[in-house]
């Protein structure tokens, strides 16, 4: 009997596992290629094929080589022979378009076949979740931030693309867990664990470096609760000798999982570097960081600290020993300068390249679903009101809660920490960048709802048997409210989601005007990536519509899905009906980025603004939004009938 009841849980999360797969190969044989897929399949490919990393060195290889083993087995053509792969310095776009449009190859073969290894790491990522919660939470009520999880339009639609989004919250996650585990039981094996899956961590994606500062700070919060519980009652000359032995073992130990993610790393970079002739990789690496950080040191000057990582990097990408961590270095100072320039963009009515503080918390506040919203924010003020209640209490202490609550600690910790950094980052082009912080926030939610459940002070009055029965009667009417509660947001967010499929990238909440609006408050990666022009191909066929001019954002190619039909076009054109043409279809992202009003300091040509639409649609020149369309062709691509 026992045995069944542990094996039920197990049953749910397979239940929920198979749920979240189905939505996500739905929508993965819909979609059409989105943007960063045109750079990240044809290198994984290259990768596996040629152990050469010419291609897409800003992005670590994991996510990329698990996409493309299925394409081992397709026997495809590569554009080996042209100048995007012979020639150009990291031509991954060209050879992107090249590999999946112009080699003939399928590219839905290819592009389906790609995306079943994100998917997979998807799911691993649930059951990642899942173990972790079950250690905090117990096996039963796990399944609650997993549910959460398995059903949330952030993971199903980033879940399903050949980029490491989802990488990323699974490396963060996994190696959070493996590195806490060891923290609670330092031994050498869980000290190898957390060392291999920092190192695979760092493979997903570049970002997942924030765990070095993490790990150092939680080590150093571990170091003094220790000291806080243990040596309560001794003199300060013992806990100062404590602490010093103490802090250089835990230093060693925190040094040795950085050095076993080290070799795993430089092992995965070595692989895919033997095919890679280290002058042409110290030639590219020379030309990428040409302008890092204001340029090369000139002659006779000492380089300055952020440049002199651009040339050590340098110096490693010339030696073959060196060239895997020279590669992997490339990356992530690649990463950094990207980041630090920031990227244009549409927000509430206003294009900038400089970034707006404000956007990760509204965009998380509006294309989360209202039940998950719920289930988080109420989570927050339980934790708040426990938090207040423990604190008043006469005589605990910080290292008392630190004691029974390190876990707890740990999550809101790298939450805070990973938002922050975000928030102050111009780098403003998806939800998805806080993806790694989603599943941490439904375990603490589940942990608080877990509390406000069973600590309720449920007890039977031992007066007379009739309260006795009142007071049971209470007891189970109150739990009853509060599952039913729980239950309710469950059934809300799966019927959201129902309605919601295929389209989980532009979904908002309704706060956030629903996935028909969302484009109104931000666009990119939030709501137009490039996913529709399959179904824009779909509109074209079923219209029999013989011409029609596109502007499309994405990585799919219009010449390949609308063939004879397709007319390049862009706002400085002007009207495609005086050259015969009675269609037009635009990706909402570039219609938002020509119509909104430009924030300070940005630039923007009136003849790219699609002024002349707006005249033609019978709209003030001044809208600050685009023409609402005739039809669209899914959510993202808005067609318009002249």
């Amino acid at each position: 009997m026992n045995k069944i009841r542990s094996f039920v849980p197990w049953f749910l999360v397979a239940a929920l596992i198979a749920v979240s797969f189905s939505f996500m190969l739905s929508a993965a044989s819909s979609d059409s290629v989105v943007m960063d897929e045109l750079a990240h399949i044809p290198a994984g490919y290259s990768y596996l094929k040629f152990f050469n990393y010419r291609l897409n060195p800003e992005h670590p290889p994991l996510v990329k080589v698990i996409s493309a083993l299925p394409l081992l087995f397709l026997n495809l053509n590569f554009p080996s022979d042209r100048p995007s792969w012979q020639e150009d310095i990291n031509g991954q776009w060209t050879a992107g378009t090249q590999f999946l449009f112009e080699s003939g190859n399928n590219p839905d073969q290819i592009l389906f076949s790609a995306r079943l290894g994100p998917m997979l790491l998807t799911l691993l990522l649930i059951i990642i979740t899942y173990g972790l919660s079950s250690r905090l939470l117990g096996r039963w009520w796990a399944l609650l931030p997993t549910a959460f999880l398995s059903l949330s339009p952030t993971v199903l639609a980033h879940g399903h693309y050949v980029t490491t989004d989802i990488g990323a919250a699974l490396g963060i996650l996994a190696a959070s867990w493996a590195f806490l585990n060891f923290l609670e039981r330092p031994n050498r094996r869980s000290l190898i664990i957390a060392g291999l899956v920092f190192g695979l961590a760092q493979l997903l994606k570049f970002s997942v470096v924030l765990l070095i500062p993490f790990f150092i700070i939680i080590t150093a919060v571990h170091l003094i609760r220790n000291a806080a519980v243990n040596l309560k009652n001794t003199t300060l000359q013992t806990k100062l000798l404590y602490l010093f032995r103490e802090k250089l073992k835990k230093a060693g130990q925190l040094l040795s999982v950085f050095l076993i993610g080290t070799v795993v790393i430089y092992a995965v970079y070595f692989v895919f570097t033997i095919g890679y002739p280290t002058s042409r990789q110290h030639r590219d690496t020379v030309f990428s960081l040409n302008s890092f950080a204001g340029g090369p040191t000139p002659a006779g000057q000492t380089c300055r600290p952020a440049r002199c990582l651009a040339d050590v990097d340098i110096f490693l990408s010339g030696h073959r020993l060196t060239q895997p961590l020279g590669e992997y270095l490339l990356g992530v100072l690649m990463v950094s300068q990207r980041s630090a320039a920031g990227n244009t963009g549409y927000f509430l009515g206003e294009v900038s390249a400089a970034g707006w503080l404000s956007y990760f918390p509204v965009i998380f506040l509006l294309k989360e679903p209202l039940p998950s919203l719920i289930f988080i924010l109420a989570g927050l003020l339980l934790a708040l009101i426990k938090m207040k209640r423990t604190f008043s209490r006469r005589g605990f202490t910080l290292g008392e809660y630190l004691h029974t609550n390190f876990i707890e600690f740990s999550l809101i910790l790298f939450v805070v920490f990973y938002w922050g950094y975000s928030i102050t980052s111009p780098l403003n082009i998806g939800v998805r960048h806080i993806l790694p912080t989603v599943p941490m926030l439904y375990i603490l939610a589940a942990g608080s709802v877990k509390n406000w459940i069973v600590s309720f002070p449920y007890h039977l009055s031992s007066v007379s048997f009739l309260n006795r029965f009142r007071s049971l009667v209470g007891i189970f009417s109150r739990l009853a409210v509060k599952f039913t509660a729980l239950s309710a947001l469950l059934v809300w967010l799966a019927i959201t989601i129902a309605v919601t499929s295929p389209f989980f990238l532009s979904y908002f909440n309704e706060l956030g005007g629903g996935t028909l609006n969302g484009y109104r408050v931000v666009t990119d990666s939030n709501y137009d990536w490039g996913q529709d022009l399959k179904r824009l191909d779909d509109f074209v066929n079923s219209r029999r519509i013989d011409k029609i001019a596109v502007d499309y954002f994405g990585g799919d190619s219009p010449s390949y899905r609308l063939g004879n039909a397709f007319v390049p076009w862009w706002s400085e054109k002007n009207n495609p009906r005086e050259e015969g043409i009675e269609w037009l279809a635009v990706s909402v992202n570039t219609l938002a980025s020509a119509t909104a009003i430009p924030a300070p300091g940005f630039a923007r040509a009136p003849e790219n603004e699609y002024l002349w639409l707006k005249t033609a649609r019978g709209l003030p020149v001044n809208l600050a939004e685009p023409p609402p369309p005739d039809y669209r062709a899914g959510t993202s691509i808005f067609i318009y009938k002249l």
